[in-house]
């Protein structure tokens, strides 16, 4: 049995009985839950929790799960002339969106921003024909299900099919990950940002933190990598890590300013 962690939303390689701990949750970037380490598994969350499909714009679906679990993050598929792709994960795969998906063209391959959403990645890969999953090596430690469709990368971009580009971030995690769609925002361009870059509820800012549950703020060095990071990539939308969470547009400006923002606290 594969068993999931319930606070973060994790799927372990197979055992027989629930692992001891969560590596993850144990790390001081996320939490154990109030009532302690608890457990479950796919078929017991296709239960009683759905997947809910938004159209975000023009060959962009959002996926969240609902009722809220783990996290509570949504994933993305982008569709492009020659392939879709998954961008982050979440813990329920269920029926609908499996067969959303499907008429769309199905998954070519997934990537994930970082390991907070690697989820049920395996188990994603293998209802779309065994795709590969991009993930950063220099978080190779935190994959708790190994398996032979992940596909570990270590440059500072990674360029994919359709014109999409994976860019390492770091911050939040060392190989923290943010995805460029050159057609996204009506060509003006998109960033997926996952919370490497939070997009906040003032929604014309965005903001960093090394962990976000415990409130431990993100070194000054690392904010201005993620500026520095970006700075090449022609963008106008910064799509985040929860519902809603959007910078619709001048998303260089808002990183910008909201950096400078971020710095002159820090510093102070």
């Amino acid at each position: 049995m594969n068993f999931i962690c319930v606070t973060c939303g994790t799927q372990f390689a197979e055992s027989s009985q629930p692992p001891v701990r969560c590596p993850i949750c144990d790390d001081e970037r996320q939490y154990v839950g109030l009532d302690g380490q608890q457990w479950t598994t796919l078929d017991e969350l296709r239960g009683d929790h759905h997947n809910e499909v938004r159209e975000e714009e023009a060959n962009l679906i959002s996926l969240v799960t609902q009722p809220k679990f783990g996290i509570g993050q949504r994933a993305f598929v982008i569709q492009t002339a020659v392939g879709n792709l998954l961008w982050d994960c979440l813990s329920l795969l269920d029926e609908a969106a499996r067969e959303r998906i499907a008429n769309m063209g199905g998954l070519r391959a997934i990537a994930i921003s970082h390991p907070h959403y690697y989820t049920t990645m395996v188990e994603w890969s293998r209802a779309f024909g065994n795709v590969p999953v991009y993930l950063h090596e220099a978080d190779h430690e935190w994959v708790m299900q190994p398996d032979d469709s992940i596909v570990y990368w270590s440059e500072e971009t990674l360029p994919l099919f359709g014109d999409l580009t994976l860019i390492r971030g770091g911050g939040h995690f060392e190989g923290g990950t943010i995805l460029h769609w050159p057609q996204g925002a009506g060509g003006k361009g998109a960033l997926f940002s996952g919370d490497i870059i939070q997009v906040v509820p003032d929604r014309r800012w965005v903001s960093f933190m090394y962990s976000y549950p415990n409130y431990i703020p993100l070194g000054a060095a690392a904010v201005q990598r993620l500026v520095n990071v970006v700075q090449p990539f022609d963008f106008d939308r910064v799509y985040g890590a929860f519902s809603g969470m959007t910078v619709a547009s001048d998303g260089r400006a808002a990183i910008s300013c909201s950096a400078d923002r971020y710095l002159a606290r820090l510093l102070s």
